[in-house]
């Protein structure tokens, strides 16, 4: 047995060490491995109709990622634009909203993470409290607040501020709020959680010495809370980019979601390997995107499991 693992079972018995790593095992093979590789699988066979599935035809092919560069066969462009437009704008979006998050939730996880006092877990409670709502729910809610009848609008025409409704969906300000707010906890609570065991004692030194509050946060802070800022913005990208409900609900007729072209594949156009391939391509470029940018930023696995 290896030496980790005897430490494991030493350190938390053998029942609930068995238990322990059967659960973890169950999690990450039953439910992502095997249904990633089954995806897989699938974005490599041709549609067919279920008798001919298992059939001469049904060998493998590149067709279906084909499609997503080339379009069909006979097209009149050269390439898939549209798709391919989708795709990049997805991606595109996606860093704006984990930079707005990061930007947004940075202050608050400093204040949570640097004071003391009953105040905090009341403004954290105030912070958990919204997300106990469905995030359908919310995203509707959103809606109404950004809608053309809605708060925003009314409260702005009624002062004056503009003579006519500003159209919050059409110009994707409300996607990008939706998006931005449906994920602030998963920024702030890793950043919080590092920043609060940072030893206020280097801060202080810092501005004893005359450092601005700028450069404490540049060279003190920030440099330590990267493990949290590391694993915050992991999870906003890669969540932003595989969402789906908020650009449903809060979407403009031009601001086509990538997941959307996937969930049409699915059940609108019943081709399930066509958008297989599509969650195939948009999962692996997600990843990589994140391991280049973790690359250039020097920050390592490690970082983001702390």
């Amino acid at each position: 047995m290896p030496h980790f693992l005897k430490e494991f079972f030493n350190r938390n018995g053998t029942g609930m060490g068995l238990m322990i790593l059967g659960l973890v095992l169950f999690w990450t093979i039953g439910l992502i491995i095997l249904p990633q590789l089954s995806m897989l699988d699938f974005s490599f066979r041709p549609n067919l109709p279920p008798p001919e599935i298992g059939g001469p035809k049904d060998v493998y092919t590149l067709e279906n990622y084909k499609y997503l560069i080339y379009g069909p066969e006979g097209g009149s462009q050269d390439y898939n634009a549209v798709d391919l437009r989708v795709f990049f704008r997805t991606l595109l979006a996606a860093v704006c909203v984990t930079i707005f998050n990061l930007i947004l939730c940075y202050p608050i996880a400093y204040y949570l993470g640097q004071s003391k006092g009953s105040h905090i877990r009341i403004f954290a409670i105030m912070l958990i409290i919204p997300y106990w709502i469905n995030e359908i729910l919310r995203a509707f809610a959103l809606r109404i607040i950004f809608g053309e009848t809605g708060v925003l609008n009314t409260l702005f025409t009624g002062l004056g501020v503009w003579d006519m409704p500003f159209d919050f969906i059409r110009n994707d300000i409300a996607l990008y709020a939706g998006l931005g707010y449906a994920y602030i906890l998963l920024m702030i609570f890793p950043m919080y959680n590092v920043i609060e065991s940072l030893d206020k004692n280097q801060i202080e030194a810092a501005r004893d010495l005359g450092a601005p509050w700028w450069r404490i946060h540049w060279r003190v802070v920030i440099p330590y809370a990267k493990p949290g800022i590391s694993s915050g913005c992991t999870m906003v990208f890669m969540l932003s980019a595989g969402a789906l409900a908020a650009p449903q609900i809060l979407g403009g007729p031009s601001s086509l979601w990538f997941t959307q072209l996937i969930y049409q594949q699915f059940n609108d156009n019943n081709d399930w390997p066509q958008g297989a391939a599509y969650a195939i391509v948009l999962l692996v470029t997600c990843i990589l995107f994140v391991l280049a940018v973790m690359r250039l930023f020097k920050v390592n696995m490690g970082d983001i499991g702390k």
